[in-house]
């Protein structure tokens, strides 16, 4: 027996009824074991350093640019694998911030892996605010609160429930960075100017971020090599970082849908900032994962990734699909499934997936994902998706049903489905797709 199959076929991870001996999800979820009261303790070897990116993390929960938004402050912090990891959005949602704590940082130990999720409220900014260069700071994480402690004292920040919207944007966010490429490298020099290019007040409209020479700087014109930056004045959110760092690297989606850019801070320490397309798009909308998630995977293979990874620990589908010899869509699904969940994330630097430890529910997937959830529904009723015919190149058209209008959708075949819904009118494919294609696909493909 494979130690996956295994992973799931423990008493611990299954649930049986005393009828039919079937699998219960939901009281395995409801019972599963919380860990360790605390993950990590011990000391920061820079604390200054730490500080600073901590500092800006408070900063980027306690933006917002869209005015609507409500102010949220609850990072995310994954303990587990040598490291920590603290994660963020802007209460706007479009806006993904990480830093990571590697070894080199941290002089402590190590009592369990988890995940917990806290406020940063003004007494945690303020105490971060203070560290001196060479101040010692004690820190630890725990299952029901992170503590910071100094000399002057010490700031406890408690666990506060995860915010809904903060799954979601986990799902895409690392959706993109799962495909983004490396488009060019910046000196600390050059990072310096970078937050000297940046153009001033609201961004309106896309610029590019492109190299003159050795100079960056931004352009309202994209060119060859250059990388989309929409809503450019969220950069203004690293300029107390990039001065530090030792080097940053830029990535960026094929599309232009995301960005993201990774600051090498030293002494094991990085930050990771990923901004949405738009000022108005919150990663929380996107719906980059939705084809992968139309197939459902058997219950017990989600039960048994969770039981099988910790906290940080790497993920690498093309050795997880060899070493349990699974088929590499399967694979790929069970990405998207996990994902969907807020338990994947993904390393840019190290180019690799990343384990977060939460308590989930599979309904969770559904729920967060209201179109997958609506095209089900149009399933569900005998004549709400009806096929018109099959064309050149196995393109198939159907009929789906809208809200007092019928909908032309075209599926299949080697180009991108459409749609002539308002959704899909508006975005054409990038947001993900809509719930009448994701329909046909699931009835017809």
């Amino acid at each position: 027996m494979s130690d996956f199959a295994y992973a799931y076929a423990q008493p611990s991870a299954l649930k049986h009824s005393h009828e039919g001996n079937t699998l219960s999800l939901a009281a395995y979820a409801e019972d599963a074991p919380a860990g360790a009261s605390c993950f990590f303790w011990g000391r920061l070897r820079d604390s200054w350093l730490a500080a600073r990116g901590l500092t800006t993390l408070a900063k980027v929960v306690a933006s917002r640019f869209v005015p609507q938004s409500a102010v949220l402050r609850d990072p995310i912090v994954t303990a587990g694998a040598g490291m920590l990891r603290f994660e963020a959005f802007s209460s706007c949602n479009g806006v993904y911030a990480r830093l990571d704590l590697g070894p080199d940082a941290l002089d402590g130990e190590f009592l369990s892996s988890g995940t917990t999720n806290v406020d940063f409220n003004e007494p945690m900014v303020n105490a971060l605010a203070r560290i001196s260069r060479t101040e010692p700071v004690l820190l630890s994480v725990g299952e029901k609160e992170v503590v910071l402690e100094r000399a002057a004292g010490k700031v406890t920040e408690r666990k506060v429930a995860l915010p809904e919207r903060w799954i979601k944007g986990l799902t895409a966010v690392q959706g993109y960075l799962a495909v983004m490429e490396e488009k060019m490298a910046l000196t600390r020099v050059q990072a310096v100017q970078l937050v000297q290019s940046i153009p001033a007040g609201t961004a309106k409209s896309d610029f590019f971020l492109v190299l003159r020479g050795p100079r960056p700087s931004f352009s309202p014109v994209g060119s060859a090599g250059a990388v989309r930056v929409g809503g450019v004045h969220r950069l203004r959110l690293l300029e107390g970082l990039l001065p530090l760092c030792e080097g940053a690297r830029v990535f960026g989606t094929a599309d232009g849908q995301a960005a993201a850019f990774v600051l090498a801070m030293g002494g094991g320490q990085e930050f990771v900032l990923a901004l949405s397309a738009e000022v108005n798009r919150g990663f929380s909308g996107e719906g980059n994962q939705l084809d992968t998630l139309m197939d459902e995977l058997p219950a017990e293979w989600i039960v048994g990734a969770n039981n099988l990874f910790r906290g940080n620990e790497t993920f690498n589908p093309t050795l997880f699909a060899m070493e349990h010899d699974l088929a590499p869509d399967t694979v790929g699904r069970l990405c998207a499934s996990l994902s969907a969940m807020g338990l994947l994330g993904f390393d840019l630097a190290e180019n690799h997936y990343f384990y977060r430890r939460l308590p989930f529910k599979m309904e969770r997937i559904v729920k967060l994902n209201p179109r997958l959830k609506n095209a089900r529904a149009l399933l569900e009723a005998s004549d709400d998706v009806q096929l018109v015919g099959i064309g050149a190149g196995g393109r198939t058209e159907a009929r789906v049903r809208g809200t007092g209008v019928w909908h032309t959708v075209v599926v299949g075949g080697s180009e991108p489905p459409r749609c002539t819904c308002p959704w899909f009118t508006g975005n054409q494919g990038q947001r993900g797709p809509c719930k009448h294609i994701l329909a046909a696909q699931m009835r017809f493909l």
